[in-house]
């Protein structure tokens, strides 16, 4: 059993509150586990309004499988979600 983990620091420019932060994190997160079969979820910065950090978890078989998997989850934030920006990120396999 291979299990991966990835680190995203996020910037969300322009949000004024906690509850814009909420509004932009939680179909983010959603929509990365629908998409990629990950498990999501916000790990750091909580009280911060322009900065997120996030986890992404995967379990497989295969490293190589799982590490296309994280980094693929990546490169989805950063072309289909303008409004977050992806600031760093790091894979782990484990």
């Amino acid at each position: 059993m291979i299990i991966g983990t990835c680190l995203i620091e996020l910037h969300l420019e322009g949000n004024e509150s906690l509850k814009g932060k909420r509004a932009l994190l939680k179909p983010l997160l959603a929509r990365l586990h629908k998409e990629f079969n990950v498990s999501a979820a916000e790990v750091d910065h909580h009280d911060a309004w322009q900065a997120a950090s996030i986890a992404l978890a995967c379990v497989a078989n295969d490293p190589a499988h799982v590490e296309q998997v994280l980094n693929n989850a990546v490169h989805w934030i950063e072309h289909n979600r303008p409004d977050v920006q992806v600031v760093d990120w790091q894979v782990e396999i484990l």
